[in-house]
Order: C-alpha cells, then structure tokens, then sequence
C-alpha cells in the first residue's frame, strides 16, 4: 500500500499547486461531535490510506496540521486520510472538507471531491477560496470553462489574492496550449 501511494505521488508531482486550504485559526468552530450523515462514505475510499500513523485519535486542529504538511509535500494521499479523520473529529469544519475535497482532487477522485465541496460549501459559503478550489478542480478534469466560471467568481471576491490570479493565469496559458 505503501508503495501505491508513494508511486501515486510521484504521478501527482507534475501537477501544479493551485488549490489553497484555510488556515486552522480562520474562526471556522471545531466541534467534537460525532461523524454524521456523509462522512462515512468517504471513509471507504480512504480505508487503504490510513496508515498514516500508530496514534489512535487526533484532536481536529491536530489532524489539519498535519494533513497541510502532507498536502505541501504532495504526499495527497495521506493528507486526504488526515483531512478525513478532521471531518469525523469535527464534521463542522470547513477547512477539514476543503482539504479533504482539494487531496481528493489530486488523486483524481473528483466522484469524492464533488461530494467534500457540496459540504464544505455548506459551511464555508461562497468564498474565494472556495470557488478558485472547484475552479481548479474544473481544471483538472479538462472543463475549462467551469473552471473560468468558478475562478472569475473568487475574483470578484478577491481582486489581490495571487493564488487565483495565478490560477487565470495558468487557465489561460491552457486554453493557448490544447493540443489536438
């Protein structure tokens, strides 16, 4: 299992950053209520990938910490399975289902990261970061015209914010560089 993600991994370097995560002191509240609803069908998918560590429970603060290490070490495998464990520690957090929706992305389980954004939009909102993330995701996946959509709106919300200027920029040198 090991191996299947470090070799996953090495397919992802390619990929460019442009997906960002909230930062753990961004005054999204963290409650320790048990996992609800649709947080257990994410558990399957990530059922290979928690071996992250021997630790038996992570406090939610904890566990973002550590999975936005793993995240910029593209290692988005194990950050996916600590973003998931942060869900179920607190399945009010915001940020947790934007990393969690941003790792799935990376491993191309967009069926999954389809699922974290609708949660996390539910608790987040209409925010910069997250409309540049599904802009990203759109991108991705090749529906550059989503993406643009989803990239303009968290432009509109954040004129200043590099990230997703970076992010138009790098939609733009796409659309110049399709190949047929």
């Amino acid at each position: 299992m090991k191996r299947a993600i470090a070799a996953a991994a090495c397919l992802l370097l390619a990929v460019l950053a442009g997906c960002q995560t909230a930062d753990p002191t961004d005054g999204v509240v963290r409650t320790n209520e048990p996992s609800k609803g649709d947080v257990t069908s994410f558990g399957d998918a990530f059922d290979g990938l928690k071996t992250v560590s021997d630790v038996e429970y992570y406090a939610s603060d904890q566990a973002v910490a550590e999975a936005k290490n793993q995240f910029r070490a593209e290692n988005y495998g194990n950050a996916g399975a600590l973003f998931f464990k942060a869900t179920q520690l607190a399945p009010n957090d915001g940020g947790a289902w934007m990393g969690l929706a941003a790792c799935t992305d990376r491993i191309h389980r967009f069926d999954l990261s389809d699922r974290a954004y609708a949660r996390a939009f539910k608790l987040v909102g209409a925010s910069p970061e997250y409309y540049n993330n599904v802009g990203y995701s759109y991108l991705l996946r090749g529906k550059l015209q989503d993406a643009r959509s989803n990239f303009l709106k968290a432009y509109e919300l954040a004129p200043n914010d590099p990230t997703v200027a970076n992010n138009l920029k790098l939609l733009s040198s796409s659309v110049q560089n399709i190949e047929r």
